[in-house]
């Protein structure tokens, strides 16, 4: 049978973090028990299909899923290894901040099977967690790495931020040494965004903002510092250490399958894209009642698949190459290969192997230079699907709104795995 990879969302936080704008909800805890039984019920509903897979990843992510509470979260390992095959080696991951995870949890996780977990550090300043709007200090950050270990979980990873208000470039290496000192065996390191409604968003175009060389310069000393021991750079913001990568994130990467539950979760299996509601009542009352819960739904082609092949090989070091692409898409590679060499020329992408792949410059413009090459395999597109006018006033009107469309849900795209 095919493997398959299970996300759960668990959108519950004791307070929004002040940079956050996936869906999260503060102050609902009252909410979780309905919303629990909503999981499981629809968990059970998607016995049959989960019948014809194994299940070789789960993620638990929010949100908080520490502060939905283990016993909760053990309820829901428990019905999916009741409904679907999960293998006795999956990789089992927790999203978990060092505020709302205590040791006594973390050992009853890890004997339920969790063995992977994911702990948001984000900064070793104080100060700056504060600004964050972080509930925790890096001390409860090192306990938390620390009571990880004790409770037996041999994969832990540790989120990282740069980029942040009046960080400079001394706070963002004090910060990566320290956790560097932690020992852990992933580490993400992630550019902070400013999203319109967030509450740092007040901050946009501020002197406060490091600008844009100074965050180059703090991605690409994390890229080095983090070489020199030992974290293999293996996508745009994650470092491993060798046979640490996260297997669930990389069925993504991948285009692999992967079905999900929870209010604004999204699925991708049997060629179908889908999202659910992003709304907690809403989801939790039309479960239970057997209403619609889908939000959005895109059956992906041939050549949207070979579009997100593009767009998310890239975004890995390991890249892309012309005999994967035509097995998805039978076509050729040289447009896309043109743009890739003019791309090398400029340091940002290099070939071995037979592979395509950016280097950690052009990691930095990865969202210019992946719609610059899904530019390019739709201009091959149109020259081979429509030969008869493509040299037409009006169809090259046309491809120039394919163009933009095809960005622009590329980058839609992108950032919702950018997590």
């Amino acid at each position: 049978m095919k493997k398959l990879g299970i996300y759960i969302h668990l959108p519950f936080c004791e307070m929004k973090c002040a940079y956050c704008d996936f869906y999260s909800v503060a102050g609902k805890s009252k909410f979780m028990q309905r919303y629990q039984k909503a999981l499981l019920h629809h968990i059970k509903e998607a016995a049959p299909q989960l019948g014809g897979y194994y299940i070789d990843t789960v993620y638990f992510g929010g949100g908080t899923p520490s502060f939905y509470g283990a016993e909760r979260l053990i309820e829901l390992f428990d019905a999916l290894k009741k409904y679907g095959n999960v293998l006795l080696d999956s990789e089992v991951t927790l999203e978990a901040n060092p505020d709302s995870i205590k040791k006594d949890d973390l050992v009853k996780l890890r004997r339920a099977g969790f063995n992977r977990i994911s702990i948001g550090v984000q900064s070793a300043n104080d100060d700056m967690l504060k600004t964050l709007g972080r509930l925790h200090n890096f001390a409860s950050a090192q306990e938390a790495v620390k009571n990880a270990s004790l409770a037996g979980f041999k994969n832990i990873s540790i989120d990282l931020m740069y980029g942040l208000p009046s960080q400079s470039k001394e706070d963002w290496a004090s910060t990566l040494t320290k956790a560097i000192m932690l020992k852990p065996d992933h580490i993400s390191c992630y550019g902070l965004k400013l999203a319109e409604g967030t509450e740092l968003y007040s901050f946009k175009d501020t002197p406060f903002m490091p600008d844009d060389d100074t965050q180059a310069d703090m991605y690409l000393y994390a890229v080095e510092t983090l070489a020199r021991h030992g974290y293999r750079q293996y996508e745009i913001s994650n470092f491993a250490k060798k046979g640490y990568e996260s297997l669930h994130n990389l069925k993504y990467w991948n285009c692999e399958e992967y079905m999900s539950f929870g209010a604004s979760a999204h699925s991708y299996v049997g060629g179908l894209r889908y999202s659910y509601v992003s709304d907690l009542e809403l989801y939790i009352k039309n479960v239970i009642s057997g209403e619609e819960i889908v939000d959005s739904r895109e059956k992906i082609g041939q050549r949207e698949r070979a579009s997100e092949y593009l767009m998310l090989g890239l975004r890995t070091s390991r890249g892309i190459s012309s005999e994967e692409y035509r097995e998805i898409y039978p076509a050729s590679f040289s447009k896309v290969e043109e743009k890739l060499k003019i791309c090398e020329r400029q340091g940002w992408a290099v070939h071995n192997a037979g592979r395509w792949s950016f280097t950690p410059q052009g990691f930095l413009l990865s969202n210019i230079l992946i719609a610059q090459v899904l530019d390019a395999q739709t201009q091959l597109y149109a020259e081979t699907a429509m030969p008869w006018n493509k040299d037409t006033e009006a169809d090259a009107e046309q491809m120039s709104f394919l163009d933009s469309d095809i960005q622009t849900d590329t980058l839609s795209f992108v950032q919702h795995f950018d997590n």
